[in-house]
């Protein structure tokens, strides 16, 4: 079992410890999650579901306004900010003291989303559709989230490939971090990518290995919540996989999950607990 190392990072001139696994509950500002389908997506709707992820433990709270599943339609950067930013502001107004991320991976988004009251940035590409989001970060200060994606949204799936799947991402995430740092972006987390331009197979390969990725010096992100990687395994729905992400959360857990991006905020914290104990 890996150790978690002790990170801190500066969100808005408020320090976020992680000293022990936290989570990530998802808010889905959009109408075609894989998921949720686009239900409960009103503004007062998605603050009442922010609400009860932080009675039931989140720590931070991601807003996406555009869909990453494989495939997804694409939409404006004006939709984007059109969708999200009223839920910015209305979770800020009612729980102040959250940590908000911003799931994007456009510069222009990212900066009105900060403006706004966001903490994090949780880019999806690592920079490779907007490399001025970087200036983004390192204008602000703001956390920046790397993420490993090979191809876009819209062709991640068609045929990912690899050598060594655990080295190239490593590789890939081992540079962004140095060229972050050399912009001046010093608190950054790390992400593999589950289900980005991933076999199955590659994704259980990346779990396998996940304690490599300590060596990054970073905190390590997981988001499997539900995803392909369980329900084709268990040949059925994301709706019903819940008990399947139980399981692979500990076993992220045990490979040095800092962060798990969640869907179900209570089973995760029961998760966590129980790894603590």
């Amino acid at each position: 079992m890996v150790k978690n190392k002790l990170y801190t990072l500066n969100c808005n001139q408020r320090l976020l410890t992680i000293s022990s696994p936290i989570i990530m509950g998802i808010i889905n500002a959009t109408p075609d999650s894989f998921y949720n389908k686009g239900k409960n997506s009103s503004v007062d709707e998605l603050v009442a579901n922010a609400k009860q992820m932080m009675d039931d433990g989140a720590t931070i709270l991601d807003i996406g306004g555009m869909s990453s599943r494989p495939g997804a339609a694409f939409i404006t950067e004006e939709e984007e900010i059109d969708r999200v930013l009223p839920v910015i502001v209305a979770i800020k107004k009612e729980i102040p003291t959250c940590f908000l991320s911003i799931d994007t991976y456009r510069s222009h988004v990212a900066e009105a989303c900060i403006k706004a009251g966001v903490d994090i940035i949780n880019d999806i590409s690592g920079a490779e559709l907007d490399i001025e989001i970087m200036d983004v970060a390192a204008k602000y200060q703001t956390p920046y989230i790397c993420m490993h994606m090979q191809g876009t949204p819209q062709t991640m799936q068609q045929n990912p490939t690899y050598e060594n799947v655990s080295n190239e991402v490593y590789q890939f995430l081992h540079n962004k971090i140095q060229l972050l740092k050399s912009k001046n972006v010093m608190d950054v987390i790390s992400d593999v990518g589950f289900g980005f331009g991933k076999t199955t197979a590659n994704n259980f390969e990346l779990l396998k290995n996940l304690a490599i990725f300590q060596q990054l010096n970073a905190p390590t992100l997981v988001g499997i919540s539900r995803k392909s990687m369980i329900y084709k395994t268990l040949n059925t729905t994301p709706e019903n996989a819940l008990n399947g992400t139980t399981a692979l959360h500990m076993i992220a857990l045990q490979n040095g999950a800092n962060i798990l991006r969640v869907h179900d905020v209570k089973e995760a914290k029961e998760c966590i607990t129980l790894w603590n104990t």
